[in-house]
């Protein structure tokens, strides 16, 4: 079979020097006529662009803050009306890490496209096993599916911790933001009609909910 690789591309691109054993391989099982294995391999091992998951730090304080004030100044889908100063963001940061709850963030070579992280539902006790979710992406990083990564990681984490409920709140409508929280299981609980105003228009409010 042809594979969409040609074998000039293999031998003269600079950019595959890393693998440049696996691609030997890979050309040696052309020559045998059984490339698909080694073909497979080669294409795993490949240099590529990968987002890392991890936590977030106080030196991601800057990064979070602009990735949020965009949605502040320029969309209803946060109330918050004035943007959020780096300090003050390090300083939330820093409030739900100390409550024992993830705050993650993802980044691709060094940049942080996007954070999620989990807040207390409720203060009064009996409310400790459910959070809020929370997730934002940079705005020219959406439908990349890194929300997907974000909101999987988190979940993960807060079943691993023992947290019972998660609840997402929406501001409607949002589509995207409706088919990311029932891809992971979540269901419409409530919704509020005009509890927000912002930009001279009065918004609806939705809130889903999953058991982990």
């Amino acid at each position: 079979p042809r594979w969409p690789f040609q074998r000039r591309h293999w031998r003269t691109s600079r950019q595959w020097h890393p693998t440049s054993n696996i691609l030997r391989l890979y050309l040696e099982g052309l020559n045998r006529g059984t490339p698909k294995l080694v073909h497979r391999t080669a294409i795993a091992s490949l240099p590529r662009k990968s987002v890392m998951i991890r936590p977030a730090t106080q030196a991601d304080a800057a990064s979070i803050a602009g990735i949020y004030n965009y949605y502040i100044q320029n969309t209803v889908i946060t109330f918050e009306e004035e943007p959020v100063p780096v300090d003050v963001m390090a300083a939330r940061i820093r409030d739900v890490q100390a409550d024992a709850l993830p705050w993650l963030v993802a980044e691709e070579q060094g940049e942080v496209l996007g954070y999620a992280y989990a807040s207390k539902w409720e203060v009064r006790s009996a409310y400790r096993y459910s959070v809020e979710a929370t997730v934002y992406l940079a705005h020219e990083c959406t439908s990349r599916g890194w929300g997907s990564q974000l909101y999987r990681a988190l979940f993960a984490e807060l079943k691993r911790a023992g947290f019972h409920v998660v609840i997402g709140g929406i501001t409607l409508p949002n589509p995207a933001s409706v088919a990311l929280h029932e891809k992971f299981g979540m269901t419409k609980v409530a919704h509020f009609q005009e509890v927000g105003f912002k930009f001279n228009q009065w918004l609806d409010v939705g809130y889903w909910e999953c058991l982990l």
